[in-house]
Order: structure tokens, then C-alpha cells, then sequence
């Protein structure tokens, strides 16, 4: 039952992510919600992933990979009952914390499970699997939240996953064990602060455009985010059993197929959640339609994990894939600026379809060259450490996208309220329609230039970091 129970799990986790965007219009508008409260909710479940998954894979070598697997997956069940039942923004802020929390454990204890269960070919195939299912999640997720929203309210696709969740829980019963010999006592100090920091930093983030770069709260919470992440950094280079071992980031070679799940992620997660309520309210689909429009984006990370995979077992470089993904997912984001509301899907076809293959290559290789390169008994905190760049990755992408669109928007429009409301989907009508729908096209076009441009800087570190650490590698054996 490992190998099932672990694919079901990241199909759920992946659906989760990426299905939410479709339910932010309407979330808005049953909730009366806006701006940084609306985006708590795709924002919050992120956070949590991110502060989450690494302190989560520290734990399952210490205290066992199957148990932490099914306390998640409750954890993750009951997150989503509480947000169907959220009778306020705040409350379904809180809940989809809980949910990230949760599919933290999911993530980090499943791909330390696969990687203390397989060797070789197998491990690679393995986690080729655990990418296809993690692109199944993503490439159905949206569709499939399009289709629960038209057919029974966001409430009714939020209570799905609840039974699912527990299905998963009650299957990982049957698990196999696993743990790492010889292992210290968690780092409780480590945990903490780099929770601490990720929340401060997010919360700058979120929050700044609607406060203001220069307001107190706003300085304060950025500078002590960044304080607290380089106490961290000091901690663990003192702890006897480190939440993340300084070892395993000063590895060049882990490090750089690191970056390059982070900097795919980045190109992914922001087109990924902003574009369905642009779609919506800028082009006029329905939710449903819009979900479908997806998949151009989604469907290709369904299918290149495995072809991937299946390449590299082939004898195809590895590196040679993940630069070719990388410089798609840039030349995707970068395309996206030709994105209009008069012919959306016209637009955005070919720049989706790039982005979803280089996120899918690197889905089915990322994992498998990076755990490849750290000891047996790190491979919890390694899977951690992956899982935590991808959801900070997501998390701070989805902070600085909604950050980026809502101030471009308050800058055009000279109103922080109204730009609010357009960044969430609320196009006014009459006269000022024209002059929203215009606002939301030019902020769309300068962030995802931004977007675009960070992929590249990104794309040409994790060249030098992967060249480096092979050439290492051959000169140490």
C-alpha cells in the first residue's frame, strides 16, 4: 500500500493548489471579501505548506514517516471541513492554514517514504510517479473546482476533499514504517523561527499594498521576517540536529536542481492562480469554462514527468532537460504579456502550453537528481527541504503577484479600494468598466514581466550551481 497511498495523497495535495484559484471569484462574493483577505486563503494555505513541510520532514526521520503521514492527512481533512463550513473570510483564512499545515506532512513524509523505499532506476521511476500524480492533481484541479463551484457552490468542492483526506489517513494505516537510524531530538528552535520568519515576510507582502511600503507595521514586520531568517541560519549551523543541515545546502549539486524546482515553481504558481479570476472577470468565462482554459497550462504536467523519467533512464543529461524546461517556462511567462481580454485563450494557448511543459520536466526529474546526492538517513529533511523551497516559492509568488497587480491597479486607478476589487474580479459596470478592464490588462502585462524576467536571472544560477556540482563529483570520485 505505500507506493498508492503516497500518489493519492500528492494527487489531493496538487488538487488543493491548484483548484482553489478557480474559487476566489466566488469566495468574494459569498464572503464579501477582497484583496489581502481574499488572498489569505490561497496565500495562507501556502505559508503554512512552506513554514511546514520542512520542519514536517525533519520529524518523519525522527519520529516515523508513516505516522507523520497520517497525522497530516487528518490534519489536512479537517483544514477543508472547517473552510466549507467558514462562515467569514478570516475563519476560511484560518482553516486553509490548517490545510497547508497538513498537506506540508503529506508532501515531506510521502517523498521521504518513496526515497527510504526505492533505489536506483526504481527511486527515479518512483518519484517520476509521484510528479505524474502531482500533475494529474494540478492539471484536474482546476477543471474539476470549475465544475463542483457551477454544479454546487465553492462550499460543496471544499467538502470533497474532507472525505478524501480521511480515505488517505485510513489507508497509510497500511503502510510500511520507516525511520532514521541514530537520529537527534527536533529542533524545536530551528522549527520555530523559520516559521516566524516565512509568516513575517508573507504578511509584509500581503499587506503592504493595502497599508503602504512606508507604514510602521509594514517596516517592522519586513526587517524582523529578515532578521529572524538569518538568526535561523545562525541556529542551525549550532544545533547538534538542525532542522536543515547547513551540509545539505552547502551540496552545490542539491542546491542547484533545488533551485530549479523553485524558479519552475515561481513561473508556474502565479500564472496559475491569477489568471482564472482575470479570465473570469476580464473575458467573461464562466468558472467552469475557465477551469477548462486551464488546462492548457495544467494537462502537459500531467503528461511530462514520466517522458521525462523515461529519458534520463535513457541516457539523456539530466541537465540538458532542466535547462530546456527552464528556458520554456521562461519564454512562457515572458510571452504572457501579450494576455488581452478580447481574445484571452487565443492569447494565452501557445505561453500556457510552455510553461506546462517545463513545469512537468521538471516535476519528473527535480526530486529524483536532488535526493540522489544527500545520505540515506537525510532523505526526510531532503524532501523537506524540496517541498519547502516549492510551497515558499508558491507562497511568496502568489504574495508578490497579488502585491504587484493590486498596486500597479491602485496606481492606475488612484483608488486602493477599487483596485481591490477589480485584483478579486469585480469589474464596475458602465462607464468605468472600460478604464478596470484596461487597468487590469497593463498591471497583468508589467508583473508578469517580472515574473518573466526573475525566471531568467534564476534559470542562469541553477546552470552554474548543476555545472559545478557535477564537475565536483567527477573530481571527487
Amino acid at each position: 500500500m505505500t507506493l498508492p497511498v503516497v500518489l493519492v495523497g500528492v494527487v489531493l495535495v496538487a488538487m488543493s493548489i491548484s483548484g482553489t484559484a478557480v474559487a476566489l471569484p466566488s469566495m468574494g462574493r459569498d464572503l464579501d471579501a477582497s484583496g489581502s483577505a481574499l488572498n489569505w486563503v490561497v496565500a495562507g494555505y501556502n505559508l503554512a505548506f512552506a513554514a511546514m513541510t520542512l520542519v514536517a520532514g525533519s520529524a518523519a526521520d525522527r519520529v516515523g514517516r508513516r505516522r507523520v503521514f497520517i497525522v497530516a492527512a487528518l490534519v489536512f481533512a479537517a483544514g477543508f471541513l472547517a473552510t466549507a463550513l467558514s462562515p467569514t473570510a478570516a475563519i476560511s483564512d484560518i482553516a486553509r492554514i490548517v490545510s497547508g499545515a497538513g498537506g506540508a506532512g503529506i508532501m515531506a513524509a510521502g517523498g521521504a517514504i518513496l526515497a527510504s523505499s526505492y533505489d536506483g532506476a526504481a527511486r527515479n521511476r518512483a518519484f517520476a510517479l509521484m510528479g505524474t500524480m502531482a500533475g494529474i492533481g494540478i492539471a484536474i484541479g482546476p477543471t474539476l473546482s470549475g465544475l463542483l463551484i457551477t454544479a454546487t457552490g465553492w462550499r460543496g468542492s471544499f467538502a470533497v476533499f474532507t472525505v478524501i483526506g480521511l480515505l488517505i489517513a485510513l489507508g497509510a494505516t497500511r503502510a510500511r514504517e520507516s525511520r532514521a537510524s541514530g537520529a537527534g531530538p527536533i529542533d524545536w528552535a530551528g522549527s520555530v523561527l523559520f516559521i516566524a520568519a516565512l509568516a513575517l515576510l508573507m504578511f509584509t507582502l500581503l499587506e503592504a499594498p493595502a497599508l503602504g511600503w512606508a507604514h510602521p507595521a509594514i517596516l517592522l514586520t519586513g526587517i524582523a521576517g529578515l532578521v529572524t531568517l538569518v538568526i535561523f541560519g545562525v541556529i542551525q549551523r549550532r544545533s547538534a540536529a538542525p532542522v536543515l543541515a547547513p551540509s545539505l545546502v552547502a551540496n552545490r549539486g542539491f542546491l542547484g536542481w533545488s533551485l530549479a524546482t523553485l524558479t519552475t515553481s515561481i513561473g508556474f504558481l502565479g500564472v496559475l492562480v491569477f489568471l482564472p479570476t482575470y479570465l473570469q472577470a476580464a473575458a467573461g468565462l464562466s468558472p467552469a469554462a475557465a477551469g477548462l482554459a486551464m488546462l492548457l497550462l495544467t494537462a502537459p504536467v500531467l503528461l511530462m514527468p514520466m517522458l521525462a523519467v523515461t529519458l534520463v533512464n535513457k541516457g539523456v543529461s539530466a541537465r540538458l532537460l532542466i535547462m530546456i524546461a527552464l528556458a520554456l517556462v521562461v519564454a512562457g511567462n515572458l510571452w504572457l504579456t501579450a494576455l488581452n481580454a478580447d481574445d484571452a485563450v487565443v492569447a494565452i494557448a501557445a505561453p500556457l502550453v510552455m510553461i506546462g511543459v517545463g513545469m512537468g520536466a521538471s516535476f519528473g526529474i527535480t526530486d529524483g537528481q536532488a535526493m540522489a546526492l544527500v545520505p540515506a538517513d537525510a532523505v526526510g529533511m531532503a524532501a523537506g527541504f524540496l517541498n519547502t523551497l516549492r510551497g515558499a516559492a508558491e507562497a511568496l509568488v502568489i504574495a508578490a503577484f497579488s502585491a504587484s497587480l493590486i498596486g500597479l491597479l491602485a496606481a492606475r486607478l488612484g483608488d486602493a479600494d477599487r483596485a481591490a476589487a477589480v485584483g478579486a474580479g469585480r469589474i464596475s459596470t458602465g462607464a468605468e468598466a472600460a478604464a478596470e478592464l484596461d487597468a487590469f490588462t497593463w498591471s497583468w502585462h508589467l508583473t508578469q514581466l517580472g515574473i518573466g524576467l526573475l525566471c531568467l536571472v534564476l534559470s542562469i544560477v541553477v546552470g552554474a550551481l548543476i555545472h559545478r556540482g557535477a564537475a565536483r563529483s567527477r573530481h571527487t570520485s
